[in-house]
């Protein structure tokens, strides 16, 4: 891999970060699964590779070099979207889906998952469960924090955080009045539930098209509160262990109508489940041997549906929207 030949409009893309970022060890999966389907119609391109605008009344791709660069048919984000620029990142990809592309997943719901706040609004009026949340806009920290809503203890985290970092547990206001001032904070803080059931694990579920494909429990390392991945944390398979479980992240995956999602839930008392948060960006395990099949098989859908659509219309292609025979079970 690593050639880039100027794409056909028909080609499959897979989009990442800037140079130097390493893919990581899934993306570079789907990267190879992908090339061996598609051979030479898919790229992997960085989102530091083009320059883009209007030329003549119409929208235009190019790369540094000059080269005009058609658009593809459907384009897999593959950057988290806590780490995207709103005027960067963001302003790209929206360019690739209004000269036509199909993004996998459509750059709406990235937006939701970018911001809790946001996801947790959709997911809250659909009736699905999450944890009392506390946010604000441009109130001052030391005010935030003196609010008679808030009761510790609870778990605080940057609204456009992930994999983990900066998510710690207060057990009471007085230590963030003491550290406010210390916070480097570029976006507003969440203030939520801490769930003492689900203290250092939690269960993530892979959606892919409406279908669970892998779950696993997700431990911390030495008792931390966090248990992502990438903060150090184990992960124990659990497909089909908690059904309805799994039934709730499909709900949540089409609620913030994902393709490809990794729903983050926390368990309970009750042996019931909250959604922590949605994740359109999600990682898998290698034993997660079902993952990337599924999402080969949605891509191979939405080209199609991107061949019907240039048939059928004058070339405005509609967005994904998730299958009609969802899993539910439980």
């Amino acid at each position: 891999m690593g050639h880039k030949v100027v794409p056909v409009a028909d080609d499959v893309w897979m989009m990442a970060r800037e140079h130097p970022t390493s893919l990581r060890r899934s993306t570079q999966e789907l990267a190879d699964a992908l090339e061996q389907r598609y051979g030479s119609r898919f790229a992997v391109w960085r989102t530091d590779e083009f320059v883009f605008g209007v030329r003549a009344g119409k929208l235009v791709l190019r790369t540094l070099g000059g080269a005009d660069v058609p658009s593809p048919a459907v384009v897999l984000v593959r950057q988290v979207p806590g780490s995207m620029d709103h005027d960067r990142e963001v302003t790209l990809l929206r360019h690739l889906e209004r000269m036509g592309a199909t993004l996998l997943n459509p750059l709406d719901a990235h937006l939701l998952c970018r911001n809790k706040i946001w996801q947790l609004q959709e997911l809250a009026l659909a009736g699905l469960p999450v944890p009392d949340t506390l946010s604000y806009a441009t109130a001052p920290l030391e005010g935030v924090v003196r609010t008679a809503d808030l009761g510790a203890p609870y778990v605080v985290k940057p609204v456009t955080g992930y994999q983990g970092n900066s998510v710690f547990l207060a057990r009471g206001t007085r230590l963030l009045r003491e550290i406010g001032p210390a916070l480097a904070v570029t976006a507003p803080l969440v203030f939520q539930q801490y769930v003492a059931p689900s203290h250092g694990r939690d269960l993530r579920v892979l959606v892919v098209d409406g279908k669970v494909v892998a779950a696993y429990v997700r431990t911390s390392h030495n008792g931390a509160l966090a248990s992502n991945i990438a903060q150090g944390g184990v992960g124990s398979s659990c497909l089909g262990d908690y059904p309805r479980a799994e039934s709730l992240a499909v709900l949540a995956a089409r609620t913030l109508g994902l393709a490809i999602a990794g729903v983050d839930l926390l368990f309970t008392a009750t042996d019931c489940f909250l959604i922590c948060e949605v994740n359109s960006v999600p990682g898998w395990r290698p034993a997660m041997t079902a993952v990337v099949p599924a999402i080969l098989d949605c891509v191979s859908r939405c080209l199609a549906a991107h061949s019907w659509a240039l048939g059928e219309t004058t070339g405005v292609v509609e967005q994904y929207r998730p299958a009609d025979d969802v899993y539910l079970d439980g």
